[in-house]
């Protein structure tokens, strides 16, 4: 980060240095520096995995995928859009219901524990039967 801010050239400006030379007029060219920045991205990730004993893969695009499944449903939608960047709320929406399952979870729980009830009074009736 202090690289960054030493370098920064203004509010809206890139992290990345690839992007600040991108010709935003020429998608193909834009598209390859996000290519690049990503590779590079992914790459110091996966040095920073190694380091930390993580012996699972780990990409850009997983690690924005845990931070959904981190976040499930504990961070109003409305700031998730904003650390998203999506510029729809819908997009953050429909993303995020592929991590929000505590419905499913209540439901799974609810037979759960009703089976372990079940189970604790069949064991006390055929105590009783034994006897």
């Amino acid at each position: 980060m202090k690289y960054y801010e030493k370098n920064k050239n203004g509010a809206d400006d890139f992290i990345f240095p690839e992007m600040k030379k991108a010709g935003f007029c020429n998608a193909k060219d834009v598209y390859n520096k996000i290519k690049v920045a990503t590779s590079k991205f992914n790459k110091n990730l996966k040095s920073i995995v190694k380091k930390a004993g993580i012996n699972k893969k780990v990409t850009m695009h997983i690690a924005r995928h845990s931070f959904g499944n981190i976040a499930g449903d504990a961070i109003h939608p409305l700031m998730l859009q904003k650390l998203y960047r999506h510029s729809d709320l819908k997009t953050t929406i429909n993303y995020q219901a592929n991590f929000i399952h505590k419905d499913a979870d209540d439901a799974l729980d609810s037979v759960i524990n009703f089976q372990g009830t079940i189970n604790h009074l069949c064991d006390f009736f055929r105590a009783k039967l034994l006897l």
